[in-house]
């Protein structure tokens, strides 16, 4: 998801961003500058300043809800879990069809409730309502800049789509309801193949004792050039429950649903 984020705001850096918004469009150049530094901003702190700045002096932009996205995408960088919420919660009211944000959100709630919270359904209802209502947007969303290309967007789409049915994985996950979690991970990696997910993928396996579709998901996982050391960890950490499972062993209990860092 991140290489596609870096793409659209590296896209729309310029100008040109504001061609295919009609009829929306910056009011004056001070509006155009604040939103540029929003989009050009080189760390999470930066673009947290950039896009306060827009909301208190343009707060009647027409690119409210994209700025309150951005902002909410800075905080989930900083793994600040709770201002993520808001400021993406913010982006769905400025503009329902924020589909970005709604994902974001999906994915974010369902990744960390846990079996025992005493608001569990709440929270996966929620989780699910803005992940079918975020697929449901996507999937039928025009490109929303020319500078894109046909495939770019296709690519930008179905990373939406897998983030849609990660988050449903999550929230199956959480209920124990393996076999819909299975499948709605690996509905995500037909969307877009991506080794976090598919040692996620390979977890379930292992919560419901199939060691050996769990190991050959891993080699792969291992495979991969350059992964990253955190996803080799936890890869290596699912081998080797998979192994004393195969093996009749006890395996290790398994960790709960940290978020692993994308680079």
């Amino acid at each position: 998801m991140r290489r596609v984020l870096t793409l659209i705001i590296a896209l729309a850096s310029v100008p040109a961003m504001f061609a295919d918004q009609k009829p929306a469009a910056p009011k004056s150049k001070g509006e155009l500058e604040a939103l540029q530094a929003v989009f050009g901003a080189q760390d999470p702190d930066a673009r947290i300043k950039a896009a306060e700045n827009v909301l208190t002096k343009y707060a009647d932009t027409d690119f409210k809800a994209m700025v309150l996205y951005l902002e909410a995408v800075a905080y989930q960088q900083k793994n600040d879990f709770d201002n993520m919420v808001i400021y993406a919660e913010r982006a769905v009211q400025a503009d329902p069809q924020q589909y970005a944000a709604l994902l974001m959100l999906a994915k974010g709630i369902a990744q960390r409730t846990r079996e025992f919270d005493l608001d569990r359904e709440e929270k996966l209802t929620k989780a699910e309502k803005y992940a079918t209502a975020g697929m449901e947007i996507a999937k039928d969303v025009a490109k929303p800049n020319s500078q894109l290309t046909d495939e770019q967007w296709k690519q930008a789409k179905n990373e939406y789509m897998a983030q849609g049915h990660e988050a449903l994985g999550y929230a199956a996950m959480a209920r124990k309801n393996y076999d819909v979690a299975i499948a709605q991970m690996k509905e995500a990696l037909e969307e877009s193949p991506d080794p976090v997910t598919m040692v996620r993928l390979a977890a379930v396996y292992n919560m419901s004792k199939k060691p050996d579709e769990a190991l050959a998901l891993l080699e792969k996982v291992m495979a991969t050039p350059d992964l990253h050391p955190s996803i080799r960890q936890f890869a290596q950490a699912e081998k080797v429950r998979a192994t004393q499972m195969k093996s009749g062993g006890k395996p290790a209990g398994t960790p709960d649903q940290v978020e692993i860092k994308k680079q």
